[in-house]
């Protein structure tokens, strides 16, 4: 039986240095033979990253692939998110991941964005539908939300503002994510919801990553993880063995794509990709 090529997506972050930047060019490369439907690029805390996202985003599509800036709003004014907006469009930018962002420290107040919603509705007021504008899904709830109903609303809004499509946070646990699609559709928010797949190649940073994140990985999960101690080989097998099943159960299920959080590497998800027959 063969099924329906499934969409991919990538995300990666901007290197630091000169050798990085040739890294990831590398890594790149391998990974298009996957076909993505795009590439992301995130972006630091009050926008510590943004030239740095910038640059990447542009070697992307001068690859010939399109290309997703993360942006986050919060500290922002007016004036500069519709500068960079601007600049997004004279780059040949049609795609931007909507995000509020963390408030860098020390900063004492939002600036003109409190929300991610607000920046969606301010995207869709001066540009109209000229970008695809994706924004954040938070399957196990988002980490500073009062409730799951509250975070259900603030993801409703984002929808209600002109989300087209949103990604997902991590989560290993596929019934997280069909009860909060399910959820959504009941309240009216009926856009696209990409499962965000994150490899498992390294215990310790996968269970410090999930811990600041609100993402729960299972308990049978996490002491698998732990027994292997310091087993990088078993690490990686168990990983590959868990995420494949993992995107074979969300495929199943007929989600409208898959989005990897490549780390910057090529290996996990080639691998994970091959396993599928993707």
């Amino acid at each position: 039986m063969t099924m329906t090529p499934l969409p991919i997506s990538l995300e990666f972050f901007p290197p630091k240095t000169p050798e990085g930047v040739i890294k990831l060019a590398g890594v790149r490369e391998q990974l298009y033979a996957l076909k993505p439907q795009f590439c992301s690029v995130t972006y630091g805390a009050g926008g510590s990253t943004q030239d740095g996202t910038l640059a990447a985003v542009r070697a992307i599509l001068a690859e010939g692939r399109e290309a997703a800036p993360h942006f986050s709003c919060i500290g922002a004014e007016r004036a500069s998110v519709r500068a960079t907006l601007a600049q997004f469009r004279a780059d040949g930018i049609r795609r931007i991941v909507a995000l509020r962002g963390d408030l860098p420290s020390g900063y004492g107040g939002f600036g003109e964005f409190r929300y991610a919603s607000d920046l969606v509705a301010f995207i869709r007021a001066e540009t109209g539908d000229h970008f695809h504008v994706e924004v954040a899904a938070y399957p196990e709830m988002h980490p500073q939300a009062r409730s799951p109903r509250d975070d259900l609303a603030a993801y409703l809004a984002k929808v209600k503002a002109g989300a087209s499509s949103s990604i997902t946070q991590m989560f290993f646990n596929s019934d997280a994510y069909f009860r909060f699609v399910d959820e959504a559709h009941a309240l009216g928010a009926d856009i696209p919801v990409v499962p965000g797949i994150m490899p498992i190649t390294n215990a310790s940073n996968i269970i410090r990553f999930a811990d600041a994140c609100g993402a729960e990985i299972p308990r049978w999960m996490r002491l698998r993880l732990q027994g292997f101690g310091d087993d990088v080989e078993s690490i990686k097998a168990f990983g590959l063995d868990v995420i494949t099943d993992l995107c074979d159960q969300l495929r199943t299920a007929g989600v409208p794509g898959l989005h990897f959080y490549t780390m910057n590497q090529s290996g996990p998800v080639l691998e994970i990709c091959r396993r599928l027959g993707l």
